[in-house]
């Protein structure tokens, strides 16, 4: 692999085509190109064209050399092969070369550090790198398959709520590449509102291995739950998406809070619930007003499930909180203190500075899965 302008320009001296063996073979045998033409019964272009590697060495061309010159057809056609591949990575080592200003639209040197891309400091290199890590050929291929295709509705988003639509392309294809190591069946709806009543128990009492209980209960009833950490310029809490046949949600843990996280992850389920295969959803970016109609009710979903609107009016009648009142009423509901004091902060500063105090947005860092 061609790795700088220098080496290219190597390649290109060195490069040989099976044009040359062919013309060193013919002046071995003392045999001339219009003679071989016509032993050949090929017009004498053709040949002339064959040694100077404009035509390639066809199979019906190197059985004929087979039979003129002695020399096995699958040589000659082993030969143009390894010569039009040689060719191949000498234009397309140019062609990367001219893909700095694309890959200076992600945060390569974040993906590198997190140990989703592995390149050398070179232009080619990181090019690369980036094609192997989405899985297509080009900038054009890229283009047209995420920005224009699965990912365009969170590229358009992205666009128009600061945020780099390249890094959060880069962020989505990590999920998907973490979910094909999670092992599913098919995906149950029914299954899967019944495993919410379990997840949300381990929700409340928070064992330390929840994370990898959760994508346990969810796997078994066809749904796969990934962590990836936030690249720069993106800054989102989650997303939902089916990935063929199966839903995939994709959870930051942005800011590492229990009460974010959670929300987060019963969220994503109420889009997996409520709504299509077809539809993306990015938590991060902000909606047009169709589109925020499923955000919610994917919201009041996740409302259900952690803390209801009910429950939250009582814990209002009794404020003053204390630490002791706010456990309470967590058991009492069958949640987490931090879904409380999350909830509650957004009305009253003081209940917000008792969730800090007392650490109950705290959440153990999930690291890389």
């Amino acid at each position: 692999m061609y790795k700088s302008l220098e080496e290219i320009e190597n390649a290109k001296q060195i490069i040989s085509p099976p044009g040359d063996t062919l013309a060193e073979t013919i002046d071995i045998k003392g045999i001339s190109q219009p003679i071989l033409a016509m032993r050949m019964g090929r017009p004498i272009k053709t040949i002339n064209e064959i040694i100077k590697g404009k035509t390639a060495i066809t199979p019906e061309t190197a059985i004929q050399l087979e039979r003129v010159l002695g020399i096995e057809a699958n040589f000659w056609l082993e030969r143009e092969k390894n010569y039009r591949l040689e060719l191949a990575e000498i234009e397309d080592a140019v062609a990367l070369l001219n893909t700095k200003d694309w890959i200076d639209n992600f945060p390569l040197a974040a993906m590198k550090n997190m140990q989703w891309v592995v390149y050398e400091n070179t232009v080619i290199s990181k090019a690369n790198a980036l094609y192997s890590f989405f899985g297509v050929s080009g900038q054009e291929p890229y283009f047209n398959y995420y920005h224009k295709n699965i990912y365009e509705a969170a590229y358009r988003m992205s666009t128009h709520n600061n945020k780099n639509p390249f890094a959060v392309s880069a962020w989505l294809k990590k999920g998907e590449h973490q979910a094909e190591k999670i092992k599913v069946g098919s995906y149950d709806i029914s299954k899967f509102k019944n495993a919410l009543l379990e997840i949300k128990n381990i929700m409340a009492k928070q064992p330390a291995n929840f994370f990898s209980l959760l994508q346990s209960i969810c796997a078994s009833v066809g749904v796969r739950v990934v962590h990836t950490p936030c690249l720069p310029q993106t800054m989102l809490h989650g997303s939902t998406r089916w990935v063929n046949d199966t839903p995939l949600i994709q959870l930051s843990n942005l800011y590492k809070r229990n009460d974010i996280f959670w929300f987060t992850f019963f969220h994503e389920a109420g889009h997996i619930i409520k709504h299509g295969k077809r539809d993306i959803f990015v938590e991060g970016l902000k909606y047009s007003p169709d589109e925020q109609i499923k955000e919610n009710e994917a919201n009041d979903f996740a409302i259900k499930c952690t803390f209801t609107k009910e429950q939250e009016k009582v814990v209002l009648e009794n404020i003053p909180l204390t630490q002791k009142s706010i456990i309470e009423f967590s058991n009492q509901f069958n949640t987490h203190p931090a879904m409380i004091i999350g909830r509650l902060a957004r009305v009253n500063k003081e209940l917000n500075a008792i969730g800090f105090k007392f650490n109950f947005f705290q959440t153990i860092d999930l690291g890389i899965s």
